[in-house]
Formats: C-alpha cells, structure tokens, sequence
C-alpha cells in the first residue's frame, strides 16, 4: 500500500535528475550537481535538461540568441500585466501571466516534440521577464526589457532593479537558477506531468505546475526562513535561546531538513559559499552571521535529542535573494523561473511515452446507507 502522500511510490521513469538523499547527491542527466553549479551556466542546464547533454561553444551561443529572441514582452502581454492588481501575490500574477500567454499562441495546442520545445524555450525565457515586469508595475515603475547579450540570470536582476549587476551578483543569480532548475518527481513536477498526462497543452501545464509551487509546503520555505532570520533580529534574542524556545515549543526551525535528504543538501553548501562572497562585497553579513549562529544551535540542539538535521536550499536561498534586492514575496516566482526547464524537460518526457496518469485511492468511507425521502429527513 502507498504511503500517505505516495510516499515510496514510483510514479515513472526519467533520465533528468536523480536525488540519493542518504549521501545527499543530486544529479542533472549524469552530472552533480556541485560540478554543475562550479562549472556552467544556467543556459548550459537549460541545453543539458533538453538534450541530455550540454552544449559545446556553437551550440551554447545559437542556444543563447534563441533565448534572447524570445525574452521580449509583447504589447498584449503588457497590458495583461497593468490589469492585475498591484497587491496580488506574485505568484497569482505569474500563473495568470502564464495562462495569458497560451491565448495568444495560436499553436497553444499542438504538443509535437518541435513545438514542445519551441514552447520551452520561449516560457524560459520569457518567465524573468514577466516577473521582473509585474514587480516594477506593481511599485509604480515602467517595465523594462531585457537587454541583448546578456544572461538570464543578469538580465533578471537588471529589469527587477533598475541597474545592471556586477560580476559576482550576476554569478550567485545564475548559480541560484542552476541550482534549482530540476529535482525529480517533486509535488510541482508531478503536477505538470499530470495535466500532460491528459495532453493538455504546455501552458496548462506550466500553470498547474506554478499552481503547485504556490503552496506554502512546497515553493515558500525560503519566505519562511527570511520571517525567521527577521523575527529574531528585531527581537534582540540570542539565536541560540530561539532555537531551543522554538524546539522545546514543538515549532518548525525553517530551512531545515527536507522531504528526500537524510543528510546534507548538496544545493545548500554552494549557496552558503555564495553568500559568504556576496554579503562580503555587498558589506552586509547580517543576515548570514545570524543564519551561522542557528546552524551550529541546531547542531547543538540534534545532538543532545540524538538527531540529525541538515540545512537545506532554503535556508540560505533567503538570504541570498535579499542581498541581492529581491522582495521577499518575490522569493517563489524565482523558483519557478529557475524550475521551468525542469518542467518543461519532463514535459518532453511525458509527452514522448504517454499514459493517462490516473492513480487508485482506497475507499474509506461507510457503506449500506438508504436514501430517506427529502420530506422526512
């Protein structure tokens, strides 16, 4: 029997990513994820997710000018944007903006491996520009578009604050993404693979997929984290006295532990090294002093209860993203601008070998009942 939650069950196969949470490894199609995030570029990932392998230099350059090409906002996607309410979640404009976006393609239907990828290409692309426009508007300000010969990741940060970032916030940004591009069947994930599953076209699928990440449970730790890092900040409390209250309270210290790693999250050791040299440069260490004093109670804390408990992505994500401007609110649609090659490959996936996904449940409710006729009820 399935554990709650389809827990232990095996939904498919996939040839994009692999997690052993009991080492704490992570690979993309063959490669850790460590090597990845030292060694390449989020457009690399996106080429290596689609393809199975990564891009040589001519490849990688056509890969980038086709990115570039379709990072543009139109003119009707624009004014789908300055409709939405400027106190909306943005992760309730992203689903809209994304779902728009299949209304203006008049080959939204088609699912051909051609126009899957077509598609792909065009939502990864297009998706920090949508994010980054929302959040401009939202403040009053005018969106801007992307600039050419850019990265993602650079071009992101650009539109989203106005100014072009240095050298080192432009390479956290991009390992941020490549660290978060794909990580197996997850809840998003499945979402997507089930709305395919029906063949559905991409953008449905995509928006159930954003849909899914909305959930607190699965997109928001980061946010979480950051509530935390700030409520014991302005509250003066040793990090250490938090932690044990918090424990001993029954509450959830965020940013630690995950649903599939039993040890160290491989993601959350290149983000702590990232946000040493961002906060460093950046002359602000505060919030990474404060997330290494409740690292090591946690640590204090697991081995007198005879536990261990890791930090994950999240818990240094948080920090990360607020050094480098991002709004805390913005937080989960960065994720899934960094997930959409993840979802789109298993989408390729899904569509290439499909079946109905359609699960069994277990009935558990009672039998025997008669009707009683309405007027004696």
């Amino acid at each position: 029997m399935a554990g709650k939650g389809l827990e232990g069950v095996v939904v498919g196969q996939s040839r994009l990513s692999d997690i052993n949470g009991e080492v704490g490894e992570l690979i993309y199609a063959g490669y850790d994820i460590d090597d990845l995030a030292r060694n390449t570029t989020f457009e690399e990932v996106c080429y290596l997710l689609w393809n199975g392998e990564l891009p040589n230099r001519e490849q990688l350059d056509g890969f980038k000018r086709e990115l570039a090409a379709n990072a543009r906002l139109s003119d009707e996607m624009l004014a789908v944007l300055r409709t939405l309410p400027r106190d909306a979640d943005p992760m309730a404009a992203l689903r809209t903006a994304v779902s728009a976006l299949g209304t203006f393609d008049p080959k939204a239907d088609e699912i051909t491996d051609a126009e899957v990828r077509r598609k792909a290409l065009y939502l990864t692309a297009v998706t920090p520009t949508l994010v980054a426009a929302y959040d401009r508007l939202r403040n009053g300000n005018e969106p801007l578009q992307p600039k050419e010969g850019k990265s993602v990741a650079s071009n992101f940060l650009y539109m989203l604050n106005g100014e072009e970032p240095n050298d080192t916030r432009c390479r956290t940004m991009d390992v941020a993404l490549v660290l978060h591009a794909e990580h197996a069947m997850n809840a998003s994930t499945f979402a997507a693979r089930v709305t395919a599953g029906t063949l559905s076209d991409v953008y449905s699928c995509i928006t159930s997929a954003i849909g899914t990440l909305k959930g607190p449970s699965h997109g928001g730790a980061n946010v979480e984290v950051m509530n935390m890092l700030r409520e014991i900040d302005e509250s003066g409390q040793d990090p250490a006295a938090w932690v044990h209250g918090a424990l001993e309270g029954g509450k959830k210290v965020m940013g630690f532990g995950h649903r599939v790693y039993r040890a160290t999250d491989p993601r959350a050791t290149v983000l702590r090294e990232l946000a040493d040299k961002i906060m460093a440069e950046a002359g602000e260490t505060r919030w990474l002093d404060l997330s290494d004093k409740i690292r090591a109670a946690m640590a204090d804390e697991m081995e007198k209860r005879g536990k261990k408990i890791y930090p994950n992505v999240d818990f240094f994500s948080a920090s990360v993203y607020t050094t480098l401007g991002i709004p805390m609110d913005l937080f989960t649609a960065v994720f899934a601008i960094a997930r959409t090659p993840g979802w789109t490959a298993h989408l390729l996936e899904q569509y290439a070998d499909n079946r109905l996904i359609r699960p069994s449940s277990e009935y558990v409710g009672p039998r025997g009942k008669k009707v009683v006729p309405i007027d004696q009820r």
